[in-house]
C-alpha cells in the first residue's frame, strides 16, 4: 500500500506527465509551422528530418510582401476586424443591457432566436445571403463583410455580457438614480465600468474568431482579401503541381502569431471572463 505522501507524489507526476503530453501535442505543430516558414523550399523534404534548418531564411516572408500583397491583405484584415469588433461591441452592450434589465415575453423570444442563430451552420445560409448581398450591392464590399462579421460575433457577445449584467445588482443603478443620475448616466458611469473585465474578454475572443474566419471572406468577396483567405491565393512558383509549403507555412505563421500573443498575454482574463459569464451563480 502507498502512503499518503507517495500517493500525492504519484498523482503530481501523473498530472505533469499529462500536461507535458498535451503541451507537446499542441506546441509541436506550431513549432513545425515556424521552422517550415524559415526553411528554404529545397530543404523542406530533406532526409534525415531536421528540427532546425541548416540555412534559415526569411525569403518566404519577403516573397509574400513583394509578390502576394501581404501588406494590403493585412490592411484589409485590420479594417474589417477592427470595425467589426468595435461596432459589434457597442451594439452588443446596448442589447445585453436591455435583455438583462427589462423582462417581457417579446425580449425573451428575441434572446432565444438570437442565441438559436448560433446553432445554424454558415453553409446553410450561404446561398440566400449571397443573393441578398448581390441585390443590395454589398457583395465584395467592406460594408458587407463587416455586417457579416458583426452578425457572427453578436450572439456570443450578448450571451456573455447578459450573464455578467445579470450578476450586477440593480440596486447599484437605483442608488445612482437616487443621487441624480439619469438612465444613460447610470449605464455609462456605473454599469459599464463594472463590465470592463467582460468587455475585454469578449473583445479578445472576438478578435480570435474574426481573424480565423475563413468562410465569410472566401464566399462573399472576390477583390477584398484578408489574411485567413490569402493562403488560398498563394502562387505556384517552379512546379505548377507542387504546393509551395514554405509560403503556406509562412502565411499560416503570420495568421497564428497575433493569436498566440493575445492568448499568452490575456489567457487569465479569457478564462475568468468565460467562466464568470457562462455560468450563473
Amino acid at each position: 500500500m502507498f502512503s499518503n505522501g507517495s500517493k500525492r507524489i504519484l498523482l503530481r507526476c501523473l498530472m505533469w506527465t499529462l500536461a507535458l503530453v498535451v503541451a507537446f501535442l499542441i506546441l509541436f505543430p506550431l513549432w513545425w509551422i515556424f521552422i517550415s516558414s524559415i526553411t528554404p523550399s529545397g530543404e523542406l523534404f530533406s532526409k534525415p528530418i531536421k528540427y532546425w534548418p541548416v540555412n534559415p531564411t526569411l525569403e518566404s516572408y519577403s516573397y509574400l510582401i513583394g509578390n502576394v500583397g501581404l501588406l494590403a491583405k493585412s490592411r484589409d484584415t485590420l479594417i474589417i476586424v477592427g470595425l467589426s469588433i468595435t461596432i459589434g461591441m457597442i451594439l452588443s452592450v446596448m442589447a445585453a443591457f436591455s435583455f438583462a434589465r427589462f423582462k417581457n415575453k417579446g425580449l425573451s423570444m428575441a434572446v432565444a432566436f438570437l442565441l438559436g442563430s448560433m446553432l445554424i451552420p454558415d453553409v446553410v445560409t450561404a446561398r440566400p445571403l449571397y443573393d441578398f448581398l448581390r441585390q443590395v450591392h454589398l457583395f465584395d464590399t467592406y460594408t458587407g463583410l463587416i455586417i457579416l462579421y458583426i452578425s457572427g460575433i453578436i450572439p456570443f457577445t450578448i450571451l456573455i455580457l447578459q450573464n455578467f449584467l445579470s450578476d450586477i445588482p440593480v440596486s447599484i443603478e437605483e442608488s445612482a438614480s437616487i443621487d441624480g443620475c439619469g438612465f444613460l448616466q447610470s449605464m455609462f458611469y456605473v454599469t459599464l465600468p463594472l463590465l470592463r473585465p467582460a468587455i475585454a474578454t469578449v473583445c479578445i475572443v472576438n478578435f480570435i474568431t474574426c481573424l480565423n474566419n475563413f468562410f465569410t471572406p472566401l464566399f462573399y468577396s472576390n477583390g477584398i482579401s484578408v489574411l485567413s483567405t490569402a493562403i488560398t491565393q498563394l502562387p505556384l512558383r517552379d512546379n505548377m503541381y507542387a504546393v509551395p509549403w514554405d509560403l503556406v507555412s509562412s502565411m499560416g505563421w503570420i495568421i497564428i502569431l497575433p493569436i498566440i500573443i493575445f492568448v499568452g498575454i490575456f489567457q487569465r482574463q479569457i478564462m475568468e471572463g468565460i467562466m464568470a459569464g457562462g455560468v450563473k451563480g
